[in-house]
């Protein structure tokens, strides 16, 4: 064994032979199943997460949030929102795709559990956590 071969068998290597193609050949084989499969996790999109984030946003500037959480499972996003870091959240909004053609895949829900509002529209949903405007007469 000369010693160019004892260093290509210690690094794993071989020399590529003429006419290969460079680099490393990857095989890529196309499953239909693979395409038509769920995802691994649902997640929010662009939209949903702009409408989170304003109201988000909106609550912060008013100092009764101070932090959020975003978590994607396997069967549903979640957006948590806390009134301080180190407790459980003040309300889950919740996108369970499951649900999307009977209660709707919407949901907001209040530490307890309780379901507050569901629905098909997050703009509508997340109104539930809007106050609402108060009329001052002076």
């Amino acid at each position: 064994m000369s010693d160019s071969d004892a260093a290509e068998a210690a690094s794993g290597s071989k020399p590529r032979e003429a006419g290969g193609a460079p680099g490393p050949s990857f095989t890529q084989s196309y499953s239909p199943q693979a395409a038509s499969s769920p995802p691994l996790q649902v997640a929010f999109d662009r939209r949903e997460l702009r409408e989170l984030f304003e109201l988000y946003g909106r609550k912060v500037a008013a100092g009764e949030w101070r932090d959020y959480a975003l978590d994607f499972l396997r069967d549903r996003a979640v957006f948590s929102v806390y009134r301080r870091t180190a407790e459980f959240p003040l309300y889950r909004i919740e996108k369970n795709p499951r649900l999307a053609r009977r209660q709707g895949a919407y949901s907001v829900i209040a530490p307890n559990g309780l379901i507050l509002k569901r629905g098909h529209d997050l703009g509508l949903v997340l109104k539930v956590l809007e106050k609402p405007v108060r009329l001052v007469v002076g």
